[in-house]
C-alpha cells in the first residue's frame, strides 16, 4: 500500500519525458537564472564593499575630530 502511494506522489510531482529535447527549454531557463543571480551577487558585494569604505572614511573622520586613535 506504501508503495503505491510513494509511486502515485513521485508521479504527481515529478516528470521524466521520454523526449530528451523536452529539457532544454528547462536548461536555458535554468541557465538564465543562474546567470542572474551571479550578477546579482556581484552587485550586492560591490555595494557593500563601497558601503564598507564609506563606513571606514566616517569612523576616520570622527576619531580625527575626537582626538583618539583606533585602529
Amino acid at each position: 500500500m506504501l508503495s503505491l502511494f510513494q509511486t502515485y506522489a513521485v508521479g504527481l510531482f515529478l516528470y521524466f519525458p521520454e523526449d530528451k529535447r523536452e529539457y532544454i527549454p528547462a536548461g536555458i531557463t535554468m541557465g538564465i537564472f543562474v546567470i542572474l543571480a551571479v550578477i546579482a551577487f556581484r552587485v550586492v558585494v560591490y555595494i557593500s564593499k563601497k558601503e564598507e569604505k564609506k563606513t571606514k572614511e566616517i569612523e576616520e573622520h570622527y576619531n580625527k575630530m575626537n582626538g583618539s586613535k583606533h585602529p
